[in-house]
């Protein structure tokens, strides 16, 4: 009987990973533009001071934040904003090239490749799709039954050992995949230890062994 190898996965964090910095305040300015993104900014000072001095989590600030410019939004046209965004020029100004080739070369290799970042998934998975990404494990909005955002998020922010856990959740065992795994921050530090081949904060332009 023919033996069976496993599928290897290819899983980028977003921020900082395949983007030079967080691509969520271009989001931001992308959709409401510059000057209500800094006045909002503004207000929540007090909010990210709290967070500083860990009186509030990091789920609790990023809901805040979300809270803050998204709710009450209908999710059709937060849709709208992110496929937008997802060709406009503040999008591709922040992206690495040495990640794009790192991406291009997985593709190339026939590798599935999986964004697992905590930045919000509607604003991700319409670059991720025209990228060839099977999938974007990302922090979810709650919406309402009307079809509005609430600034919540629907589950836990996808950050940390989260990421392991949803990556598991759409793939199942670790017996039946290989993992190549990019990150830059603290954030992923359980997702590079859980990786058969980690990468923090670098692309390597070339790799040894192929699957």
């Amino acid at each position: 009987m023919t033996q069976q190898h496993p599928f290897t996965i290819a899983a980028f964090d977003f921020d900082g990973t395949i983007t030079k910095r967080d691509a969520l305040v271009s989001f931001l300015i992308h959709s409401f533009g510059l000057s209500t993104t800094l006045y909002k900014g503004i207000c929540l000072v007090p909010a990210f001071l709290n967070y500083l001095f860990n009186r509030l989590t990091r789920q609790q600030i990023k809901e805040t934040i979300l809270t803050a410019y998204f709710k009450g939004i209908p999710e059709e046209h937060m849709q709208q904003l992110a496929q937008t965004f997802s060709t406009s020029k503040g999008l591709q100004r922040l992206l690495r090239p040495e990640a794009l080739r790192r991406i291009y070369w997985h593709r190339s290799q026939g590798h599935h490749l999986f964004i697992v970042s905590a930045a919000i998934q509607n604003y991700l998975s319409p670059w991720a799709k025209s990228m060839g990404f099977e999938d974007v494990i990302a922090s979810r909005l709650e919406i309402t039954p009307q079809g509005t955002i609430t600034g919540h998020l629907n589950g836990l922010n996808c950050w940390g050992p989260e990421k392991v856990r949803r990556l598991k959740e759409v793939l199942g065992s670790k017996e039946n995949w290989i993992l190549y795994a990019y990150g830059d921050s603290r954030g992923d530090k359980e997702l590079l230890e859980f990786a058969d081949y980690p990468f923090l904060n670098e692309m390597p332009k070339a790799c040894l062994i192929k699957h």
